[in-house]
């Protein structure tokens, strides 16, 4: 019965249905799941909503519905982790960011819930942001990836700029960059010397993931 509860949280968010999902999330809570219980069955629920997205089965309005209701649940859990003091380690640390002259965030948004439910700590500086602060963010935060996102052409070229900044500065061999955004290709990241680029918001994260468990292996233990 009690695992019934979190895989119904898994299916009506599959179903993008909120106030089911929120039923359980409250029963879940009441039968004494762990907050983090109830991430794994939602993150579980991003997964299979990706997979479905990547396949043509649902489209975006689908997509960021059910990062909404991901968001609304991780809100209220928030400070039910706080009052226990649950502080799980994170498997990565991702700075996120749309490029300065670039006030588009919905994928970057996108992009952002599937990290967390992946288990990243996520440092989000917004909308058009400064070459400068990318810089400044990577020296503060020292975080395993860079993600960067640019919807317009126009403003793609400053995606180039940071990643010769952090040449300059000697950081960009200290951490991964991806970028994305409808104006970014898989053949201009390369050109511009990201590590990945030009896909969607869920197939990024799988990259990002893919890369912590990388570099996970190669850690002495």
């Amino acid at each position: 019965m009690s695992q019934n509860i979190l895989d119904n949280i898994k299916e009506f968010l599959v179903d993008f249905d909120m106030d089911r999902v929120f039923d359980f999330v409250k029963k879940a809570v009441e039968h004494g799941f762990k907050p983090l219980d109830i991430i794994n069955a939602m993150a579980e629920g991003m997964r299979v909503v990706g997979e479905k997205y990547e396949r043509g089965e649902y489209f975006l309005s689908e997509l960021i519905m059910a990062t909404e209701i991901f968001k609304e649940v991780m809100n209220f859990l928030e400070p039910l982790i706080m009052k226990e003091k649950e502080q799980v380690k994170p498997v990565g640390k991702v700075v996120v960011a749309t490029i300065e002259g670039d006030l588009h965030d919905i994928g970057k948004n996108l992009f952002i819930t599937f990290l967390k439910s992946m288990g990243f700590e996520v440092i989000d500086l917004g909308i058009d942001v400064p070459v400068k602060k990318f810089v400044e963010a990577v020296k503060q935060y020292n975080p395993d990836i860079l993600a960067m996102s640019a919807l317009l052409t126009t403003t793609a070229s400053n995606l180039r700029k940071v990643i010769e900044a952090l040449e300059k500065e000697g950081l960009r061999n200290k951490v991964r960059v991806i970028v994305g955004g409808a104006a970014v290709t898989k053949e201009y990241a390369i050109e511009i010397g990201a590590d990945a680029g030009g896909v969607d918001a869920y197939e990024g994260a799988l990259i990002c993931r893919k890369w912590v468990e990388e570099k996970r292996r190669r850690e002495p233990t």
